[in-house]
Order: C-alpha cells, then sequence, then structure tokens
C-alpha cells in the first residue's frame, strides 16, 4: 500500500489541483455571467473587465480543472495498462508542482492585461515556455513507463495519451508563434491561420486525445466488458491526427483565408465524424446488456455522460463549419455555447468522472461521500443542458436578426433574459464545482481506508 501511495503521488497532487482550481476557473465564470446581466456591476474595477476575465476563465477551465484530472487519470492508466511501474514519478510529481505555478501565473498576468492578445493563445512567451517544460517531464514518464512495460500489446489508452502528449508540444509551439518571444505572433493573415491552428488543435490534439484515452479504460473497467475492436480503436487515432490537424480556419471563413484552405477546414470537419463514431462504436456498443454498471459507480456514470456530451459537440461542430450554418450562427451565443459543452460537457464530465474513479485507486481511501458525487451530478448537468438550451437560443436570436439587418444595440434587450438565465445557471455550476472540491479533499484527508 505504501508502494502504490508514492507510485501515484503525482496523480493525488494533479486530482487536488483540479479540485482547487475548478473553483477559481467557476467563480471567474460566474463573475463575468453577471457582468453580462448587469454590465455596470464592476466598470470601476480594471481586473474585473470582461476582456481579462474571459481569456483567465477559458485557460484556467483547461489548465486547472480539465487537464489536471485527465492527467493525473493518465499516470495510474498508463502504467495499469502496460503493467509495470511509473517511470521517475518524481518527475510527474514535479510537473504537477510547475502546474499549479503555471495556473498562478495565468491568473496573475491575464487579470493584469499581460496578454499576448490572441485567442486561446493569450499566454505570455515565459509562460508558453514553463507550459512545455511540464509536458516534457509527463512525456518523459509516459514513454519511460511504455518501453518497460511487461504488457506486449500496447493498448489504445496508451496510444491517446502519448500521442496527445506530443502532439501537444508541436501544437502549442508553432500556435503560439514562439520562435517571436517579442509578440508570440506573425503579421497579417497568416497569423490568423496560425491562431486558429492552435485553438482549435488546443481541445481536438491536446485535450482530446486525453479525454479519449482516459474513457477507454475507464468505461470497459467499470462495466467489465472490452472494447468492439481494438482495430477500430487505432484506426480511430490516426483519423483524429490526420483531419483534426487543418479544422481551424473553419473559424475563419469569413476572413481573406486562400479558398482552398477553408475547403479543406469544411472537409475535414465533416471527417472527424470518423474519428468521432469509431470511439463511440468501440465504447458504447459492448454496453447494450451491461449499462446498468455504469450507474453502480457515480465516476464511471460522469465518464459517460461526457462521451454523450462528445456525441452532441461533434455533430454540432461539423454543422457549424458548413458556411450556409455560419451565416446564421457565427459571431453570436451558439459559439459560446457549443465551446461550453465541448471543453466543460465531454473534457470535463470525463475529467472530473475520473477523478471520482480513480481517486479511491491512487489514495488508498474510499470515496469520502457518494450522495455529494450525486448531487453535483445532477447539478452541473442540468446547469449544462441549461447553458447550452440558453446560449444556444440566444445565439439563433442573434444571428436571425443580424440576417434581417437588425443593428446591434436593438437586440441587445432580446439577450437580457438569457444573460440573467446564464447567472442563475452558473450559480448551478459553481455549486456543483465546490461539492467536487470538498469531496476530492475530504476523501483524501479522512476518507474510509480501502483495505479497512
Amino acid at each position: 500500500m505504501e508502494e502504490t501511495r508514492t507510485q501515484f503521488l503525482a496523480s493525488r497532487l494533479f486530482f487536488l489541483t483540479a479540485a482547487f482550481w475548478v473553483l477559481v476557473a467557476m467563480t471567474l465564470g460566474l463573475i463575468m455571467a453577471i457582468q453580462l446581466a448587469v454590465p455596470e456591476t464592476y466598470a470601476d474595477i480594471p481586473q474585473l473587465l470582461y476582456s481579462r476575465l474571459r481569456p483567465a476563465h477559458v485557460n484556467l477551465v483547461v489548465f486547472g480543472l480539465v487537464l489536471p484530472g485527465l492527467v493525473g487519470a493518465a499516470l495510474y492508466v498508463v502504467p495499469t495498462v502496460c503493467r509495470t511501474t511509473l517511470f521517475a514519478p518524481w518527475l510527474a510529481v514535479a510537473s504537477a508542482v510547475l502546474w499549479n505555478g503555471v495556473n498562478l501565473g495565468i491568473l496573475g498576468t491575464l487579470i493584469h492585461g499581460m496578454t499576448q492578445g490572441r485567442e486561446y493563445a493569450e499566454l505570455i512567451w515565459e509562460l508558453d515556455v514553463a507550459v512545455l517544460v511540464m509536458y516534457a517531464l509527463l512525456i518523459v514518464c509516459v514513454f519511460g513507463t511504455i518501453a518497460r512495460r511487461k504488457e506486449k500489446l500496447l493498448y489504445v489508452s496508451a496510444w491517446y495519451i502519448a500521442g496527445g502528449l506530443c502532439w501537444t508540444a508541436v501544437v502549442w509551439v508553432v500556435g503560439n508563434v514562439m520562435w517571436h518571444p517579442d509578440t508570440g505572433s506573425l503579421s497579417g493573415i497568416s497569423d490568423a491561420i496560425l491562431n486558429w491552428f492552435h485553438g482549435h488543435n488546443v481541445l481536438g490534439l491536446v485535450i482530446t486525445p486525453a479525454a479519449v484515452g482516459v474513457a477507454y479504460f475507464i468505461i470497459p473497467h467499470a462495466t467489465r466488458t472490452p472494447i468492439y475492436s481494438h482495430t477500430l480503436s487505432l484506426l480511430g487515432f490516426w483519423m483524429l491526427l490526420f483531419v483534426y490537424t487543418h479544422t481551424g480556419t473553419h473559424h475563419l471563413l469569413q476572413a481573406p483565408v486562400p479558398q482552398w484552405l477553408k475547403v479543406l477546414s469544411i472537409v475535414d470537419s465533416v471527417a472527424l465524424l470518423i474519428p468521432v463514431f469509431a470511439f463511440l462504436t468501440n465504447v458504447w456498443l459492448p454496453l447494450r446488456e451491461r449499462i446498468g454498471r455504469l450507474h453502480q459507480d457515480v465516476g464511471a456514470k460522469f465518464v459517460f455522460v461526457g462521451t454523450v456530451w462528445y456525441f452532441i459537440t461533434c455533430l454540432q461542430g461539423p454543422l457549424h463549419s458548413l458556411p450556409v450554418v455560419q451565416r446564421l450562427t457565427h459571431f453570436t451565443n451558439w459559439v459560446v455555447g457549443h465551446a461550453h459543452i465541448a471543453v466543460l460537457g465531454f473534457a470535463g464530465f470525463i475529467s472530473m468522472g475520473a477523478v471520482f474513479y480513480l481517486l479511491p485507486r491512487v489514495s488508498g481511501r474510499r470515496l469520502w461521500s457518494v450522495r455529494m458525487a450525486e448531487a453535483q451530478y445532477w447539478l452541473m448537468s442540468i446547469g449544462l443542458i441549461g447553458f447550452f438550451l440558453t446560449l444556444t437560443s440566444a445565439g439563433l436570436i442573434q444571428g436571425q436578426a443580424w440576417l434581417n439587418g437588425e443593428v446591434i444595440y436593438r437586440i441587445l434587450p432580446q439577450m437580457s433574459l438569457y444573460m440573467v438565465l446564464r447567472a442563475l445557471l452558473g450559480i448551478m455550476m459553481l455549486t456543483g464545482g465546490t461539492l467536487f472540491t470538498i469531496n476530492v479533499v475530504m476523501t483524501i484527508w479522512r476518507g474510509q481506508k480501502v483495505d479497512s
């Protein structure tokens, strides 16, 4: 037991990281939601300007909640499927410590206006370097573990986790134009192309591989059912890399981007249905008579719902890439709703589910309160469904009004009710996040020992 606790110290640190920063990220989100409902609320506080809170909120959801939970899970999954111990676990611990330093840097710099000013690539150059260092430490741990594995067949979870770590390094360097530390950008339309190469691939080649890899482990493990086809899973892996790389330009269909690149981005956005359905077929098809087993563990239930949001997200995303649809939806709250179900619904639910499912295994203690986890599940599920419906409806109203030639200020009164609903739903989400924090901390601190 002592060896297990030492081996998975990094996993516990990453889980605690997710438990702490989820409160910060969701608090910033609620402050912004209140500001959208009552714009004058924080008018005299520069650090609470929407233009500063929004990038801080987005980056802390990614680096504060989603990725720490998935990385902590990955550090358990890879040694387990390889039937060995984690290579150089102290490097993973160092990465966890540096990770929290990066989050502090994100919060401190962005709310004080220190930014590169590029969407989803706002971090200053020094923080970009720190991100690469903490990922390099994880790459050494994961590939070192795979290199000394005792299991000859490399399970698909290890493929996705290892691949995602490598893809992150490429996406981060290229997307943040790190060879220009003074500006972190190029000039003209070339910078817009690289910006959206980065922005979309943060989800597709950084977050998605980690989330899919973890789900590929937890759902079969919880239901005691193998995946449908290992060959199909590897097809999905390579197709994800092949088609996702070019999709970012579908955010620039109204910009003077080369036409061939626009067409490629649309075609690849639709082609994303191939790796998505390869994954969903693999984890859903074997559940035909065993789906009830998922409800026996609240963590597994979170992960399964995350795959449902993945399905919805990846139907809406290719639809949104079509020019005829973008005329109605682009630059509206439709896109905001889509982003919430992609990051929080798909990856966030899988991350939180992985924490609940694996925390007893890496801490040697049972989950402190299953009832609290169930309450969080319903609060966040209802809250996210409400977010999606509210923001999608608001976006369709905006898009239709603008297509009919309405000026922006005449649409704003129609948005008031939706922004109030968004703030109220934000309270539900923050309450759920608070329950998550309490449950994780109390499990590690006072949870009943598994062997007692």
